[in-house]
């Protein structure tokens, strides 16, 4: 998506609250840009270095409950009358936390995982995504496990000049949410054209090519892990503190294919791809609710999802974008051309 494109796109999504009134629509763009935004961290790994994970709902999760915890407090047994005791501090400290800790946890999968490859490496992320899932259940002093934690509060963000502004309403939260996402593009879109991005595209396309001119695959790919957890982190927080209350299923399997699904249709290695799947795929059950009995709601999602990838294969992007004038498709970029000053800049 050219320049002029993404900033026609970002005002058209910034108008939409003006002309929508809607609460249940605008409620349901809300939770759709949150996964949008987990889709864009997901298509990072999968689009531009071609590693499946299918447990990145894990981070997505992590992000949340670090953030719920840290706006909640706790007071965690640990052994006899030893207590970890954590007062709450305000939301905006807790989204940061989510980040942060989020992209740790990339870090250490990253340098665990990325040691194997294929199915391997997609066995190692679901079982890390797991083992998660299992300790927010069976964690109930920290997690309240199948109880849930309630009443997070709203993240508040101060104002200069104006004090502070808790964003409860859904107007308020649409349009973190649509500014969490704009953050999101630029990073992506700013790692993905720097060396590291034309590192992660040769070990795409030729990793024993890049392996040969001094690419350290290690350090590319968990850096790429690193950033995509954290935005996925973060994303888990935006939808913790939206929703107000989390339990173990926020870890559902069915989150990480959504998110694929919003990769794959839009598609993969695109920077636009997980935007218009996500928006596509995100809103389709919504609008077919009213019309349609639940089975044939499903049969109706599958049946687009097939019609796309028969139609479209590489997706909607990268197949539609040169028609349209918006440049070349990077589903498949070039295969770098690896010189001594370009292996130099890689290592």
């Amino acid at each position: 998506m050219t320049r002029t494109v993404s900033l026609i796109t970002l005002a058209f999504f910034i108008s939409v609250p003006l002309w929508l009134k809607d609460p249940y629509l605008l409620n349901a763009l809300i939770t759709t840009g949150i996964f949008i935004i987990g889709a864009m961290s997901m298509n990072l790994l999968l689009g531009f270095t071609g590693q499946l994970s299918l447990g990145h709902i894990a981070f997505f999760g992590i992000g949340a409950y670090v953030s719920a915890l840290t706006s909640l407090g706790y007071d965690v047994p640990i052994y006899g009358d030893f207590h970890i005791v954590h007062t709450p501090w305000p939301p905006i400290a807790g989204f940061a936390l989510a980040v942060v800790i989020s992209g740790f946890c990339g870090y250490l999968v990253g340098k665990l995982s990325f040691r194997v490859r294929g199915a391997y490496f997609v066995i190692v992320t679901i079982s890390f995504a797991e083992v998660v899932r299992l300790v927010a259940l069976n964690w109930v002093e920290l997690t309240q496990g199948p109880l849930a934690l309630t009443n997070i509060p709203s993240i508040t963000i101060g104002l200069p000049y104006l004090g502070y502004l808790t964003l409860k309403t859904k107007l308020q939260n649409y349009y973190l949410v649509l500014a969490v996402a704009a953050v999101s593009y630029f990073l992506i879109s700013r790692l993905v054209h720097s060396h590291y991005g034309r590192a992660m595209r040769g070990l795409m396309e030729n990793e024993t090519l890049a392996v040969s001119v001094g690419i350290d695959v290690t350090k590319a790919l968990t850096l790429t892990a690193v950033i995509s957890a954290a935005i996925a982190g973060a994303a888990g927080s935006l939808y913790a503190h939206y929703i107000r209350i989390i339990d173990p299923e926020v870890f559902a399997f069915i989150s990480t294919v959504t998110m694929v699904i919003m990769v794959v249709s839009g598609g993969k290695g695109s920077l636009a791809g997980p935007v218009v799947g996500g928006v596509i795929f995100g809103l389709l059950p919504v609008l077919l609710r009213p019309i349609m009995a639940p089975e044939a709601q499903w049969i109706t999602y599958g049946l687009v999802l097939i019609a796309i990838l028969f139609v479209l294969p590489r997706g909607i992007v990268p197949a539609l974008a040169p028609k349209l004038g918006f440049g070349r498709p990077q589903t498949r970029p070039k295969p770098v051309v690896m010189t001594e000053r370009t292996a130099e800049e890689h290592a």
